[in-house]
């Protein structure tokens, strides 16, 4: 039975209501890893601790039913603990493959950039190829395979920046604030009773969908037009940030792709068989954030990323 995306606004609207089961607020952000996951995307979760990041990254791959995976990133971890690696087998005189937590459907890569970059980058194959090398042998990872990271402000003790690499192949990055006192407040009502650490069950969050389904989803969200006038209005999006004095660093072509993924992406969770310049505009902040580095003067300026995609976003000319 073929996919439409009539079915897929309806799989999103019932992941949203399982989602609110657990989570209070962050609508944007659920709103956001529904894009990335039917563009089959990476997201990229930064807050501080305390702001329910993993707790979120659980009820989502709750939800979806998928084969999840976590790692919790520190100091010491090598790239063989992600990866797994191949250990020799006495007993049958030859090496067996040992898989890694990364053989998953969805992986939670938790505080990731408090490891130090090497062990990071044990993620780039993975990320970009959906595959994974070890001694010279290549495993496939699930078509869907999508990593949720989170980190804390690189403003907090004991943690590395993420390589230019590693941050490209990441679709978003969403910044998780503190909730509002209202939404604080329905927290503490809705956890403050309870002993223990919180788990997505506890709270009726249930699977919705399936692998099959997702792949499903994601074929249909292919099928959205964008028309020529978009692409350009996207690639120009991408090409200022290049041109900006006030950016020492703009962003790749890569960007320019995921976006117009995304932007196909949001318009299919809307029910729409045609991207608008409005999809782009609301996602370019998420998809360009983290690929622009700020020039020395902006920077002593104390500029902010998110100002400046916005000024560009003003600035560059919309196909209407």
């Amino acid at each position: 039975m073929t996919t439409t995306l009539a079915d897929v606004r309806a799989l999103a609207d019932s992941i949203r209501a399982e989602m609110a089961k657990a989570v209070v607020g962050q609508h944007e952000t659920i709103e956001h890893l529904l894009i990335a996951l039917v563009s089959q995307g990476h997201v990229l979760l930064e807050g501080p601790p305390g702001t329910a990041k993993t707790f979120l990254a659980q009820c989502f791959a709750q939800t979806l039913g998928l084969d999840f995976g976590r790692i919790q990133f520190t100091p010491d971890l090598l790239p063989g603990d992600i990866l797994g690696s191949n250990l020799f087998n006495f007993q049958t005189s030859q090496f067996t493959l040992t898989r890694g937590p990364i053989f998953c459907e969805l992986l939670l890569a938790d505080e990731i950039n408090r490891t130090p970059p090497k062990t990071q980058a044990a993620l780039l194959e993975a990320m970009q190829e959906r595959r994974v090398t070890l001694d010279g042998e290549t495993h496939a990872l699930p078509n869907h395979f999508m990593v949720v990271a989170t980190q804390n402000p690189i403003e907090n003790q004991g943690v590395y920046p993420l390589p230019e690499a590693q941050l490209d192949r990441f679709l978003f990055k969403l910044l998780i604030p503190y909730p509002s006192a209202e939404e604080e407040a329905a927290i503490v009502t809705r956890f403050g009773e309870r002993s223990g650490p919180p788990h997505p069950a506890d709270f009726g969050v249930s699977r919705v969908t399936d692998a099959a389904t997702l792949n499903a989803v994601a074929d249909a969200a292919k099928t959205v037009t964008l028309a020529q006038e978009v692409i350009e209005y996207i690639v120009r999006l991408v090409r200022a940030t290049r041109e900006s004095a006030e950016l020492a660093s703009g962003a790749s072509p890569r960007a320019a792709v995921l976006m117009a993924n995304a932007a196909r992406a949001r318009a299919a969770l809307a029910g729409r068989d045609y991207v608008l310049p409005d999809d782009v505009k609301a996602l370019a902040t998420a998809v360009l954030r983290h690929r622009l580095l700020l020039s020395p003067v902006a920077e002593i300026e104390g500029r902010q990323i998110e100002d400046l995609v916005t000024q560009l976003v003003e600035q560059t000319e919309a196909p209407r």
